[in-house]
């Protein structure tokens, strides 16, 4: 074969320095072409992390088998040779920028991997990375301040099998200055100041939230395909709103980040919560904030504990099958409660009044007492449904809110108890049938146990705060809740409330008050919900896809109202058409939907949906284990084909 002139650009030797010309064939592989290039340059160094770039494909050569002709390379090829891990910024959710080398070259599902094994955050597939808001120009020169922590220096092969030493990974053990990262990335940042909160962006509307979600990175392809460059910042955040396997001892980085990810929402009003929530987080902050200050980390059980642990489930799995007679017990003390119920949303009527009865995993509802015998007017079957609460304690207003599956979407029912011990009895029992868990089951009693806790934190207790508020007068009101009600209250006015509902949770540990923030969060109507703007097919003006964990819900923008529900179970299947940007899915009882996206590209929505469904595929069996394949073909499309 014919020799021909290569020309190859060495990154390492400057930007001003010629490219390296080789004479190479067109069956020399691209191991041989990198073998000839050292030895031209004369470097003696380590040379394993690099790879060569194409410019004009924007593709990695990693193939080092193949030939130059088998990938299609003439001499008009620009190649760069450079490092595949180079430096780059990375914001964290707790306002922390870190610098560390992340792999430029393998898809950034893979990147993602890689930069959470090295700060040592579990499953790192409900994370991703996403490009920051721009700054406005007049915040520059502030920014230059901002402090970056340097993670540079930390070995490859460390993070590649991290192995951890006092309960952090053996590279932030090696110095106090890495130790001191480690601690930030893992102690919780103390409540910002007012004015810090006042100058973040918030979104004003659903379609400002929407926009955001257009920034995530594809995780099929690799940052440089992206326009990625060294030094660039970008944001790594918690995408996927489907929290898998939490274990306060193993996921203290993994906790942190996630609280200050759900404080940030609340802060910024990204998520909508009622005043009184609003005074609960706030209360649950400053005790975070109060605690955290003498508790220095999460804390971490010790190998006895973990025994014990394992040894009460094996015990609770054996009880399971015992505790059938009780059961009996609990269904006819259900089966006489009076419940009221609401079958629209936009109804003027009330609630009606019906005789309701809890069997398995179903309602049924009667007109009386007397008719209870005979045939139910309805029966709902609530495996697979939506339970939400609806709870305002000042007010002991107990709803709980039952989304159920239906053919054409979903059906809404309104179920209303008259105290909380009835309350706490139907929610529990809504919940175990959502999971397809009968009244018979072992964790009846512990979801009752749970629930009146929860209610315990919402109550008020009057004139029992004068005390706090002498004791503290640090307490600045203004850092722990959102913006509007720095406008509607003053401080003081604030200070009261808040100190009245940090009474319910002041007996929480650190743990304890973090888990609980994120039980409360999680329990928001709209949490969960990634926006898109969005046109359906049929349609002339735009729409909102919100995207959650377990189902699909379109929002007319007129009116904000949600208008359909879908459901991922029900779907056979969604195809993507890439020429003119479309999606199409299709539901059982021949339900299709096709729309084209405005706000993000189509392949974000793509994975956003594909990502649900590998999310809901994890089992405790498999949990050490990624199926990097499986998210691949789920998320990837054609491009990743």
């Amino acid at each position: 074969m014919a020799a021909w002139d290569l020309s190859v650009t060495v990154e390492d030797l400057g930007p001003d320095t010629p490219p390296v010309t080789l004479s190479v064939t067109s069956d020399l592989h691209v191991g041989g072409v990198i073998l000839k290039l050292v030895e031209k340059t004369q470097i003696k160094r380590d040379w394993s992390d690099h790879a060569l770039w194409w410019e004009q494909k924007q593709r990695w050569l990693l193939r080092t088998a193949w030939t130059l002709e088998k990938y299609g390379i003439h001499a008009d090829a620009r190649l760069v040779f450079m490092p595949q891990h180079k430096p780059l910024k990375l914001g964290l959710p707790n306002g922390i920028t870190l610098r560390l080398r992340a792999c430029f070259s393998n898809p950034v599902f893979q990147t993602v991997i890689g930069i959470c094994r090295m700060l040592n955050i579990r499953h790192p597939e409900e994370l991703s990375l996403l490009r920051p808001l721009e700054e406005k120009k007049k915040k520059k020169d502030k920014d230059s301040t901002v402090e970056i922590y340097d993670l540079t220096e930390v070995p490859l092969s460390s993070v590649s099998r991290p192995c951890l030493y006092n309960g952090m990974p053996a590279h932030f053990a090696d110095s106090p200055q890495m130790e001191a990262i480690y601690k930030m990335l893992s102690v919780t940042q103390p409540p910002p100041a007012p004015e810090v909160i006042a100058k973040q962006y918030r979104p004003a509307s659903v379609v400002d939230k929407a926009h955001i979600n257009g920034r995530w990175l594809d995780s099929s392809r690799c940052l440089m395909q992206q326009g990625i460059q060294e030094n660039d910042k970008l944001w790594l955040r918690f995408k996927y709103f489907a929290f898998y396997d939490i274990e306060p001892k193993y996921d203290v980085v993994r906790l942190t980040q996630l609280y200050e990810q759900a404080r940030w929402a609340i802060l910024l009003e990204d998520i909508d919560c009622t005043e009184e929530e609003m005074m609960l987080f706030g209360a649950l902050q400053y005790h975070i904030s109060k605690v955290s200050q003498s508790e220095p980390q999460l804390l971490s059980s010790s190998a006895a504990m973990d025994d014990l642990e394992s040894a009460l489930q094996s015990l609770e799995v054996k009880m399971e099958g015992e505790s059938s007679s009780a059961s009996e017990i609990v269904m006819v003390e259900l089966s006489r409660v009076t419940v009221c119920f609401r079958p629209k949303r936009l109804t003027l009527k009330g609630y009606k009044q019906y005789w309701f009865k809890f069997q398995d995993t179903s309602i049924s509802y009667f007109k009386s007492k007397e008719e209870s015998i005979g045939e139910p007017i309805q029966q709902i079957n609530l495996k697979g449904c939506e339970v939400a609460p609806d709870v305002n304690m000042a007010a002991q207003k107990f709803l709980i809110r039952l989304l159920i599956p239906a053919p054409e979407g979903m059906n809404e029912v309104y179920l209303r108890c008259e105290n909380e011990q009835q309350y706490a009895q139907w929610m529990a029992a809504c919940r175990l049938a959502s999971k397809g868990k009968s009244l018979a089951d072992s964790s009846y009693q512990s979801e009752i146990q749970s629930i009146h806790s929860f209610l315990a934190m919402q109550k008020t207790n009057s004139g029992s705060h004068g005390n706090a508020a002498a004791s503290d007068e640090s307490i600045n009101t203004h850092s722990l809740v959102s913006p509007r009600y720095h406008k509607k209250y003053k401080a003081k006015q604030l200070t009261p409330r808040i100190l009245d509902a940090y009474q319910n949770v002041a007996q929480f540990s650190l743990t304890e008050a973090v888990m609980r923030f994120l039980q409360i969060w999680q329990a928001l109507p709209d949490f969960g919900l990634s926006y898109v703007v969005v046109r359906f097919k049929g349609s002339r003006k735009d729409e909102v896809l919100g995207i959650a964990p377990n189902r699909l819900i379109r929002i007319d923008l007129g009116v904000g109202d949600v208008v359909k529900t879908w459901r991922y179970n029900n779907m056979k299947q969604w195809n993507v058409n890439w020429d003119i940007k479309q999606m199409a899915i299709e539901f059982e009882g021949n339900v299709n939907i096709a729309f084209s996206c405005v706000t993000a590209d189509c392949k974000i929505v793509h994975e956003f949906i594909g990502g649900y469904i590998f999310m809901s595929t994890r089992s405790r069996e498999k949990s050490d284990t990624l199926n990097e394949e499986l998210f691949h073909k789920l998320t990837g499309g054609h491009e990743a084909l």
